[in-house]
């Protein structure tokens, strides 16, 4: 139903379930190796009835994949910073080993002391 090696049906080379031959990958495959796509276009397809209708995965070749980018240290920082600040309580300034509730701005013990409910 879905094989469709030359993509005259699709358009694009279409395979079945776990049909797709040795040099093509999904984006979480290559991603599971340390590649990325690195900008190539969809090389191919898998396509399968799935629960909801018609699924669909792209295929990607493995030989055009490059190695994914690394974060730099000023990312990492900065992402360090943007996680700290989400654990930190608004009211008593503590730094919480859980991220803070936007809903209050609060850590649970500040809520609970003002007479509120941090679960709600």
């Amino acid at each position: 139903m879905y094989d469709d090696p030359t993509g005259q049906k699709f358009g694009i080379p279409t395979f079945y379930w776990r049909g797709a031959p040795a040099g093509f990958a999904t984006r979480r495959q290559l991603r599971a190796t340390g590649l990325c796509p690195g900008g190539q276009d969809v090389a191919g397809q898998i396509k399968w009835r799935g629960i909801g209708g018609e699924r669909t995965a792209y295929l990607y070749r493995i030989d055009l994949a490059k190695p994914k980018r690394t974060a730099t240290p000023r990312v990492l920082a900065a992402l360090d910073k943007a996680l700290r600040a989400r654990k930190t309580c608004g009211t008593c300034g503590q730094v919480k080993p859980y991220f803070i509730r936007t809903k209050f701005d609060e850590c649970a013990e500040c809520v609970e002391a003002a007479g509120g409910c941090y679960a709600a």
